[in-house]
Protein backbone atom coordinates (compact mmCIF):
# COMPACT_ATOMS: atom_id res chain seq x y z
CA UNK A 1 0.00 0.00 0.00
CA UNK A 2 1.38 3.37 -0.99
CA UNK A 3 1.62 6.22 1.48
CA UNK A 4 -0.30 9.39 0.68
CA UNK A 5 2.95 11.03 -0.43
CA UNK A 6 3.86 8.14 -2.75
CA UNK A 7 0.29 8.03 -4.12
CA UNK A 8 0.63 11.75 -4.94
CA UNK A 9 3.98 11.11 -6.67
CA UNK A 10 2.41 8.29 -8.68
CA UNK A 11 -0.53 10.49 -9.72
CA UNK A 12 1.82 13.32 -10.66
CA UNK A 13 4.06 10.93 -12.61
CA UNK A 14 1.12 9.47 -14.50
CA UNK A 15 -0.15 12.98 -15.27
CA UNK A 16 3.30 13.97 -16.58
CA UNK A 17 3.42 10.78 -18.67
CA UNK A 18 0.00 11.46 -20.18
CA UNK A 19 1.00 15.07 -20.88
CA UNK A 20 4.06 13.71 -22.72
CA UNK A 21 6.41 15.35 -20.21
CA UNK A 22 8.50 12.21 -20.19
CA UNK A 23 11.61 13.49 -18.39
CA UNK A 24 9.46 14.69 -15.48
CA UNK A 25 7.44 11.47 -15.57
CA UNK A 26 10.67 9.46 -15.35
CA UNK A 27 11.88 11.48 -12.36
CA UNK A 28 8.64 10.81 -10.51
CA UNK A 29 7.93 7.24 -11.60
CA UNK A 30 11.35 5.60 -11.69
CA UNK A 31 11.83 5.49 -7.88
CA UNK A 32 8.33 4.03 -7.52
CA UNK A 33 9.06 1.48 -10.24
CA UNK A 34 12.24 0.47 -8.42
CA UNK A 35 10.12 -0.02 -5.30
CA UNK A 36 7.87 -2.44 -7.24
CA UNK A 37 4.82 -0.24 -8.00
CA UNK A 38 3.20 -1.86 -11.08
CA UNK A 39 1.64 1.29 -12.61
CA UNK A 40 5.00 3.06 -12.39
CA UNK A 41 6.83 0.02 -13.78
CA UNK A 42 4.48 -0.18 -16.76
CA UNK A 43 4.99 3.47 -17.70
CA UNK A 44 8.76 3.38 -17.13
CA UNK A 45 8.96 0.30 -19.35
CA UNK A 46 7.05 2.14 -22.10
CA UNK A 47 9.48 5.06 -21.83
CA UNK A 48 12.49 2.74 -21.98
CA UNK A 49 11.04 0.73 -24.85
CA UNK A 50 10.42 3.81 -26.98
CA UNK A 51 13.15 6.20 -25.84
CA UNK A 52 10.69 8.68 -24.34
CA UNK A 53 12.63 11.05 -22.08
CA UNK A 54 15.33 8.41 -21.65
CA UNK A 55 17.67 6.44 -23.88
CA UNK A 56 15.83 3.48 -25.43
CA UNK A 57 16.83 0.23 -23.72
CA UNK A 58 14.50 -2.53 -24.94
CA UNK A 59 15.94 -5.29 -22.73
CA UNK A 60 15.59 -3.18 -19.60
CA UNK A 61 12.06 -2.28 -20.73
CA UNK A 62 11.17 -5.97 -21.03
CA UNK A 63 12.53 -6.72 -17.55
CA UNK A 64 10.52 -3.92 -15.95
CA UNK A 65 7.43 -4.82 -17.98
CA UNK A 66 7.77 -8.42 -16.76
CA UNK A 67 7.87 -7.19 -13.15
CA UNK A 68 4.60 -5.32 -13.64
CA UNK A 69 3.10 -8.29 -15.49
CA UNK A 70 3.96 -10.59 -12.57
CA UNK A 71 1.63 -8.39 -10.50
CA UNK A 72 -1.19 -9.06 -13.00
CA UNK A 73 -1.10 -5.51 -14.38
CA UNK A 74 -3.30 -5.96 -17.47
CA UNK A 75 -1.60 -3.42 -19.74
CA UNK A 76 1.82 -4.77 -18.78
CA UNK A 77 0.68 -8.32 -19.56
CA UNK A 78 -0.58 -7.18 -22.97
CA UNK A 79 2.57 -5.18 -23.71
CA UNK A 80 4.85 -8.03 -22.65
CA UNK A 81 2.84 -10.36 -24.88
CA UNK A 82 3.42 -8.03 -27.83
CA UNK A 83 7.13 -7.83 -26.95
CA UNK A 84 7.33 -11.65 -27.08
CA UNK A 85 5.27 -11.80 -30.26
CA UNK A 86 7.69 -9.52 -32.13
CA UNK A 87 10.92 -10.18 -30.19
CA UNK A 88 11.22 -6.62 -28.83
CA UNK A 89 13.72 -6.64 -25.95
CA UNK A 90 13.22 -10.39 -25.54
CA UNK A 91 13.74 -13.43 -27.70
CA UNK A 92 10.68 -13.96 -29.91
CA UNK A 93 8.48 -16.60 -28.30
CA UNK A 94 4.92 -17.07 -29.56
CA UNK A 95 3.96 -19.39 -26.69
CA UNK A 96 4.96 -16.77 -24.10
CA UNK A 97 3.18 -14.10 -26.14
CA UNK A 98 -0.01 -16.15 -26.11
CA UNK A 99 0.26 -16.82 -22.38
CA UNK A 100 0.66 -13.15 -21.53
CA UNK A 101 -2.10 -12.07 -23.90
CA UNK A 102 -4.49 -14.64 -22.43
CA UNK A 103 -3.77 -13.33 -18.92
CA UNK A 104 -4.29 -9.76 -20.14
CA UNK A 105 -7.61 -10.81 -21.66
CA UNK A 106 -8.62 -12.31 -18.32
CA UNK A 107 -7.84 -8.90 -16.79
CA UNK A 108 -10.47 -7.41 -19.11
CA UNK A 109 -8.41 -6.18 -22.07
CA UNK A 110 -10.51 -6.89 -25.15
CA UNK A 111 -7.59 -5.91 -27.39
CA UNK A 112 -5.68 -8.89 -26.06
CA UNK A 113 -8.46 -11.24 -27.17
CA UNK A 114 -8.51 -9.70 -30.67
CA UNK A 115 -4.71 -9.93 -30.89
CA UNK A 116 -4.99 -13.62 -30.04
CA UNK A 117 -7.65 -13.97 -32.73
CA UNK A 118 -5.22 -12.46 -35.24
CA UNK A 119 -2.37 -14.72 -34.10
CA UNK A 120 -4.46 -17.85 -34.64
CA UNK A 121 -6.20 -16.82 -37.87
CA UNK A 122 -2.96 -15.58 -39.45
CA UNK A 123 -0.82 -18.39 -38.04
CA UNK A 124 1.74 -15.98 -36.55
CA UNK A 125 4.48 -18.22 -35.19
CA UNK A 126 2.02 -21.10 -34.84
CA UNK A 127 -0.11 -23.28 -37.05
CA UNK A 128 -3.30 -21.55 -38.22
CA UNK A 129 -6.33 -22.45 -36.14
CA UNK A 130 -9.39 -20.67 -37.52
CA UNK A 131 -11.77 -22.04 -34.90
CA UNK A 132 -9.58 -20.84 -32.05
CA UNK A 133 -9.18 -17.50 -33.83
CA UNK A 134 -12.97 -17.23 -34.09
CA UNK A 135 -13.31 -17.96 -30.38
CA UNK A 136 -10.91 -15.15 -29.47
CA UNK A 137 -12.60 -12.66 -31.80
CA UNK A 138 -15.93 -13.52 -30.15
CA UNK A 139 -14.38 -12.92 -26.71
CA UNK A 140 -13.23 -9.52 -27.98
CA UNK A 141 -16.81 -8.71 -28.98
CA UNK A 142 -16.27 -8.90 -32.73
CA UNK A 143 -18.10 -10.78 -35.43
CA UNK A 144 -15.45 -13.36 -36.34
CA UNK A 145 -16.79 -13.61 -39.89
CA UNK A 146 -15.29 -10.16 -40.50
CA UNK A 147 -11.81 -11.55 -39.77
CA UNK A 148 -11.87 -15.27 -40.55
Amino acid sequence: MLSDEKRMELSSGIAAFEAKEFRRAWQLLQPLADAGEADAQYRCAIMLQNGLGVIARPKAAAEIMASAAEQQHGLALHSLGIMYLFGEGVEQDTAKAIGNLEQAGECGLMGSWSTLGMIYTDGRGIEKDLERGRMYYLKAGFDPDEFV
